[in-house]
């Protein structure tokens, strides 16, 4: 069967790579134009981009799908399917009839829970034990068509949002492949979906910031669900501190820790723990503004913290 990928991030790279490795042609890739990136801000291209170029593969990356020189260029390439995994941009509705088959979406929930932009950490910040992910025929609606196949995965008590993408990229990559398959096999008819439908839009950078007025749990699960984008952040005066994961004070120790104050630090030699609504969460790594990530004692130490300082 004749492909056009379209994706940008890694975990479209993971599917872009399995799509090759099967029965199925690429002819062309379809992604986002080489933007910013890192530190140094280089224009860097997209990892869909670099996995194409590596094979030989014509690179499409238009400012917009609704380029007009796209989508002469789409129609010339006569696909008989576009899987689809995390482009990051609308596919306008005269588009989605040029592959015969349509485009073929490869989406990170089971739907219609999470339909948006971050549906693995709204899973995580809400509490979600179970995930997956799932192939649908894309339409005009937010990720409202009917679907070709589901694979589920379990999400661990101490699992960040980095952790569950990384392993839904592989099945979920195993999944769209099998999906084309069976597509061309004419095998399998998509379904409407059933059930209430959940939203996840993207996080922003303001979203991330911790609120130490919740309950432990609700911490604990908001830095993991922002970990490793768009990254957990708290306040010590003026300085803006990125946090990594943390624990909860109950689940580590048999006697129970003294609670603290929302935000309120206590320190040891080899700790810091931050009071909540509820217990303390002990602190993991942290990355202060231009620093590199350490452990959160020695970040307390080079920077003289004591019991008492407060964080926001």
């Amino acid at each position: 069967m004749r492909c056009v990928f379209a994706g940008t991030p890694e975990v479209a790279a993971v599917s872009l790579r399995a799509v090759l490795a099967s029965r199925h042609e690429v002819t062309a890739v379809v992604t986002r134009p080489d933007a910013a990136a890192g530190r140094g801000r280089r224009t860097t291209a997209s990892p869909v981009a670099d996995v194409a170029r590596g094979f030989g593969i014509e690179v499409l990356a238009p400012q917009s799908a609704r380029d007009p020189d796209f989508a002469r260029r789409l129609v010339e390439l006569e696909p008989d399917c576009v899987p689809i995994v995390a482009y990051g941009g609308l596919i306008p509705g005269d588009l989605l009839s040029v592959p015969r088959l349509g485009w073929v979406n490869l989406h990170f929930s089971l739907l219609p829970s999470w339909r948006g932009a971050a549906p693995v950490q709204h899973a995580i910040w809400h509490g979600d034990d179970i995930t997956g992910a799932t192939t649908f025929l894309l339409d005009e609606g937010m990720d409202t068509g009917p679907v070709f196949g589901t694979v589920t995965s379990a999400i661990g008590l101490t699992d960040s949002a980095g952790d569950v993408l990384a392993a839904l990229a592989g099945l979920g990559s195993e999944l769209l492949v099998a999906t084309l398959d069976a597509l061309e096999d004419g095998a399998v008819q998509a379904v409407p979906q059933r059930g209430e439908p959940s939203y996840a839009p993207k996080i922003s950078v303001e979203d991330a910031r911790v609120r130490w007025d919740l309950p432990a749990v609700g911490v604990d699960r908001q830095i993991r669900a922002c970990t490793p984008v768009p990254g957990a952040w708290t306040m010590l005066g003026e300085e803006r501190v990125r946090l990594m994961p943390v624990a909860i004070a109950s689940s580590l120790v048999d006697e129970p820790i003294l609670p603290l104050p929302a935000g309120q630090l206590r320190v040891t030699r080899r700790a810091v723990w931050v009071g909540t609504a509820t217990t303390p969460v002990l602190l993991g790594d942290v990355r202060p503004a231009g620093k590199r990530a350490m452990a959160a004692a020695d970040w307390a130490r080079g920077a003289r913290l004591t019991d008492g300082v407060v964080v926001t």
